[in-house]
C-alpha cells in the first residue's frame, strides 16, 4: 500500500467512527462536492446512506437518471452490475456508482413488498434545475429542488412572473419542498428570507464557546402576506427543514406532507496541508422557537396519509452513529387528512399538492380540516 492509500484508509477509519455526516474527501471527492453546489457535476443523481450494513436511497435528486429510472426514497440497493455489495463500505459502494457520463450501470433493487428487481441507468452530466413553478388558477406553485448558488435569484424571478401572469391578483403559493436534500446555508437563508418580514430565520450552536450564530430576516415579503403552504416528506433535509421550519415557527406558512428527515447538522469543510480536506460535524441547527432539528426533523401542522407506496423512507435517527435529538419537542400535528380525499392534480396526480391548494382556497388549517369534517387537535 502506497503512503497516499495508508494515510486516506487511516483517515476514512477514523471519520467513520464518528456521525454520519463527517467524512474525509480525498481529492477528487472534495472537486465533486464543490461541483454538487454549483449545480452542476457527475453521476447517477442520487443521495445514499448505509443502515445495518445496507445501502439505502435517501432521495433521487428530481430530473436525474436515478429519479427517471424510478428509485424511490427507501430503496435498498444490493449490488452494483451483479456484485453484491454486502459488505461493502458506504464509500466503496458510491466509487462504484461513479463513471463516465454515457456509461451503464446496472443496480440490483429490493423495494418493500416488491420481488427483487434490477435497473439499468445512463450515468450523466447532472446539471441541477434548482427551481420551477407554474399557476394553478391564481394560486402559484414553487418547487424548489436543492439549495444550489442559483435558488434564491430564481425564487425572485419565479414570484415576479407569478404577479406577472395573474394581473397582480396571485392567492396563495405552494412551497414544495419534497425530496429535497437540502445544500447551502446561504440559499435557505436567502430563501426563507424572502418571505419573512423581519425576526430569526435559524440558529448554529456548537459546543466552543462564542461559536454560536443566530441568522436574521431583514428583506421583506416577496408575496405581501399572501398565504403560503409548503410541502414536506421524509426526503426533505438541511436545507429544505430551515426553510420549513422558520416558515412554520413564524406562522408565516402552514406546513404538510409528512416529518422531515431531520438533518440538523452543520458540516465544516477543513481543507487539509496537502491534498483534500475533513468534514466534520461542528454545531447543530435551531429553528426560530429553538426547537433542534437534528433527528427530529420538521414535524408538519397538518400530516397527509394514505400515499404510501409501499417503501420505508430513512430519516437521519436511523442512520449509524446519528446524533441524538436535543431538548423537548415543540410542535404537534393539529390534525392527519387521508390524500385521497384531496384532488389530484397535474399528470403526475398529485394528491399532496391537491390537499395543499385546497388549504389555501379555504382560507385556514381549520377550514380546511372542518371542511373534510375533521377537527384539528389543540
Amino acid at each position: 500500500m502506497s503512503a497516499a492509500s495508508l494515510v486516506e484508509a487511516a483517515l476514512d477509519a477514523m471519520t467513520a467512527s464518528l456521525d454520519p455526516h463527517s467524512a474525509y474527501l480525498n481529492p477528487e471527492e472534495l472537486r465533486e462536492s464543490e461541483m454538487v453546489t454549483s449545480g452542476e457535476f457527475g453521476g447517477l443523481g442520487i443521495q445514499v446512506t448505509q443502515e445495518e450494513g445496507r445501502i439505502k436511497v435517501i432521495s433521487p435528486i428530481e430530473g436525474t437518471p436515478a429519479d427517471r429510472a424510478g428509485l424511490k426514497p427507501g430503496d435498498i440497493i444490493t449490488a452494483i452490475d451483479g456484485k453484491p455489495l454486502e459488505g461493502m463500505s458506504l464509500r466503496d459502494a458510491v466509487n462504484a456508482m461513479r463513471g463516465e457520463p454515457g456509461s451503464r450501470i446496472k443496480l440490483g433493487i429490493e423495494r418493500e413488498k416488491d420481488p427483487p428487481f434490477d435497473v439499468m441507468i445512463t450515468r450523466a452530466v447532472i446539471t441541477i434545475e434548482p427551481l420551477r413553478w407554474r399557476l394553478e388558477g391564481n394560486i402559484g406553485y414553487l418547487r424548489i429542488v436543492s439549495f444550489n448558488e442559483k435558488v434564491a435569484d430564481g425564487v425572485e424571478t419565479a414570484i415576479a412572473e407569478m404577479k406577472r401572469n395573474t394581473n397582480g391578483k396571485l392567492q396563495g403559493l405552494v412551497i414544495d419542498l419534497r425530496n429535497n436534500p437540502g445544500g447551502l446555508l446561504d440559499q435557505s437563508l436567502a430563501v426563507s428570507d424572502e418571505f419573512l418580514e423581519s425576526g430569526t430565520i435559524v440558529s448554529i450552536r456548537g459546543r466552543e464557546l462564542g461559536s454560536d450564530r443566530t441568522f436574521r430576516a431583514e428583506r421583506g415579503d416577496l408575496v405581501e402576506g399572501l398565504p403560503i403552504v409548503v410541502l414536506i416528506n421524509a426526503g426533505s433535509a438541511s436545507a429544505s427543514e430551515i426553510v420549513a421550519g422558520a416558515l412554520q415557527d413564524h406562522q408565516r406558512a402552514t406546513v404538510i406532507g409528512t416529518r422531515s428527515f431531520g438533518k440538523g447538522s452543520v458540516q465544516t469543510v477543513m481543507r487539509l496541508p496537502v491534498e483534500g480536506a475533513l468534514k466534520l460535524t461542528t454545531a447543530l441547527y435551531y429553528t426560530p422557537s429553538g426547537e433542534a432539528i437534528q433527528a427530529r426533523g420538521v414535524v408538519p401542522d397538518i400530516t397527509l396519509t394514505g400515499a404510501d407506496d409501499g417503501s420505508d423512507p430513512a430519516h437521519e435517527i436511523d442512520l449509524p452513529g446519528a446524533l441524538p435529538a436535543q431538548g423537548e419537542a415543540k410542535h404537534n400535528s393539529q390534525g392527519a387528512v387521508d390524500v385521497n380525499a384531496c384532488p389530484a392534480i397535474g399528470q403526475s396526480a398529485d394528491r399532496e399538492l391537491g390537499c395543499a391548494i385546497n388549504l389555501l382556497r379555504a382560507g385556514s388549517a381549520d377550514s380546511f380540516l372542518a371542511s373534510l369534517g375533521l377537527k384539528a387537535r389543540l
